[in-house]
C-alpha cells in the first residue's frame, strides 16, 4: 500500500468513526487493528502490542492519575468554595470586579487542577450565582469563564503537557515554564479585556456596591493558604529539577489529602467519589493514549510518518510559513478532536520537521499547546462552551458562541504574538531555568 494511500485510508477512517460516534479511544485503536491486519496479518499485531505496553510503562504516565487526583480532591472540598470566596472579598468596588476575581480563581483552579473540565464546571457553579445576583450580563460572564477555564490545560500541572513531554522527549520541567508563561499572557489578556469592556458597558458588570473590611480581607486568605503553598511547592520542585514529575505528584496527591483531612472533610463517601471521578477521568486519558500509541505505531511502520514529514519540507514555502501552516491545522484539528487524540496524532509528523529546520522545539510545542487551548471554546465543538451548557441551561447554544466569539480572537492574538517574537518563550524560559 502507498504512503498516499494509507494516508488517506487511516485518517479517513478515523473521521468516519468519529462522525459516527465512535468514542476516539476505540477509532483509534480499531483502525489501528484492521490496518494491521490487511498490511501484516496477524503476525502485525505483535509489534503493535508491544509498542502500547510500552507507553503503559512509561513513568511519566504515572503523574497523570496523580495529577487528575490533586484537581478532583481540590474541587470537591470546601477549598475551591473558600478560594473564590477570598477572590470574591478582594475583588474591590469596581466594575467588572467579580469577573476579574472569577478569571483569577478560574487561573489558579487551573494551577490546582491541570484540567480545563475542573477549572471551568467548578468556577461556572461557584460564580455564575454570585455574578448574577449582582445583575452581570450572562453572556459576558460566560464567556470570560470558558475563556479563563481553557488555562487548565496549560497553566502547570497539565497533562497534556506531560503527553507532549512524553512524546517529544522535551523536558517536562521546561515545558512547565513555557506553559506558565504563555498561561500568564493568556490570562492577562483576558483580565484587560474585562476591564475595557466593563469599563465600556457598567451595566453588564456592576460593582460588588460595598466596602469590605480589610480584616475580612485577610481572615479569607487563611483557609486558602495551605493548599496553594502545597501547589507552589509541587510546581518549584519540577522546575528546579529537584523532584520528577511523578513524584512531586506523589508528594502533592499526599499532601493535599492531608490538607482536606485537617480541615475534617475526608469521608468514606468523599474518598470514594474522589477515587471514583480520578479513575474514570485517567481511564479516559490512558484509553486515548493507548488508542493513538497503536495508531501511529502502525502508521510510522508502514511509512506514514516519513512520508507526511517528506511532504511538509518539499513544500515550496518558507520556513516560516510551515510553521504558520502547522499551528493553523492544530487550530482547526482542535474545533473538531480532543487535545491529546491531536498531540498524539500530528505531533510525532510536525515535531522532527521543526527540529530539522532549526526552530526552538519548546517554542513549537508551547504555541501548539496555546492552539488547543483556543480548541476548547471554538464553535463547533469546544469543550468549554458544552460544559457551560449543563451549568447554565437556560443559555442556548448560539447564546454561548457569540459569548465566547471575542476571546478566541484575543487568544488567537497571543498565540500570534508568541508566535511573532519567539524571545518571549525562549528566553522567558531560561531566565526562570537559570533564576
Amino acid at each position: 500500500m502507498t504512503p498516499e494511500l494509507l494516508t488517506l485510508g487511516m485518517f479517513g477512517s478515523l473521521v468516519l468513526l468519529i462522525i459516527f460516534g465512535v468514542s476516539l479511544s476505540y477509532a483509534l485503536g480499531g483502525v489501528a487493528v484492521v490496518f494491521t491486519l490487511i498490511l501484516s496479518g496477524a503476525n502485525g499485531l505483535f509489534p503493535m502490542v508491544s509498542a502500547v505496553f510500552g507507553t503503559m510503562w512509561s513513568v511519566l504516565l504515572a503523574a497523570v492519575p496523580l495529577f487528575v487526583f490533586i484537581g478532583v480532591t481540590l474541587s470537591r472540598s470546601r477549598i475551591s468554595r473558600d478560594l473564590y470566596q477570598a477572590f470574591y472579598l478582594w475583588s474591590g468596588r469596581v466594575n467588572g470586579g467579580l469577573l476579574l476575581g472569577t478569571a483569577g480563581f478560574a487561573a489558579v483552579l487551573s494551577a490546582m487542577t491541570g484540567s480545563c473540565a475542573a477549572s471551568t464546571l467548578t468556577t461556572g457553579k461557584i460564580g455564575m450565582p454570585a455574578m448574577e445576583r449582582l445583575g452581570y450580563d450572562r453572556g459576558f460572564a460566560l464567556g470570560t469563564i470558558a475563556a479563563a477555564g481553557t488555562l487548565g490545560i496549560i497553566i502547570p500541572p497539565s497533562i497534556t503537557l506531560i503527553v507532549i513531554g512524553m512524546t517529544t522527549g522535551l523536558s517536562i520541567g521546561k515545558l512547565f515554564m513555557g506553559g506558565l508563561i504563555a498561561g500568564l499572557l493568556m490570562l492577562a489578556a483576558i483580565l484587560a479585556y474585562v476591564v475595557i469592556h466593563a469599563w465600556r458597558h457598567p451595566d453588564s458588570a456592576p460593582a460588588i456596591g460595598r466596602a469590605v473590611p480589610l480584616a475580612d480581607k485577610l481572615r479569607s486568605l487563611r483557609s486558602v493558604l495551605a493548599p496553594l503553598t502545597i501547589i507552589i511547592v509541587v510546581l518549584a520542585s519540577i522546575f528546579l529539577g529537584l523532584a520528577t514529575p511523578t513524584e512531586a505528584a506523589a508528594v502533592g496527591a499526599f499532601t493535599v489529602l492531608l490538607a482536606v483531612a485537617f480541615q475534617g472533610e475526608v469521608t468514606f463517601r468523599f474518598l470514594r467519589e474522589v477515587c471514583y471521578e480520578t479513575a474514570v477521568t485517567t481511564g479516559m486519558v490512558i484509553w486515548i493514549v493507548f488508542g493513538a500509541t497503536a495508531f501511529v505505531s502502525v502508521y510510522s511502520a508502514a511509512g506514514g510518518i516519513s512520508f507526511m514529514q517528506s511532504f511538509l519540507t518539499d513544500l515550496e514555502i518558507s520556513p516560516w510559513m510551515l510553521m504558520i501552516l502547522m499551528q493553523l491545522v492544530v487550530l482547526i484539528l482542535g474545533m473538531f478532536l480532543d487535545p491529546l487524540g491531536i498531540i498524539l496524532l500530528v505531533l510525532p509528523m510536525c515535531y522532527p520537521v521543526v527540529v530539522q529546520l532549526g526552530f526552538d522545539p519548546l517554542w513549537f510545542c508551547v504555541i501548539f499547546q496555546v492552539n488547543l487551548c483556543i480548541g476548547y471554546i471554538t464553535p463547533p465543538f469546544g469543550y468549554n462552551i458544552f460544559y457551560l451548557k449543563t451549568i447554565c441551561p437556560a443559555a442556548t447554544i448560539l447564546q454561548l458562541y457569540r459569548s465566547v466569539m471575542p476571546y478566541v480572537l484575543l487568544l488567537i492574538a497571543c498565540g500570534a504574538l508568541l508566535m511573532a517574537f519567539p524571545a518571549i518563550l525562549v528566553q522567558g524560559t531560561a531566565w526562570l531555568t537559570a533564576g
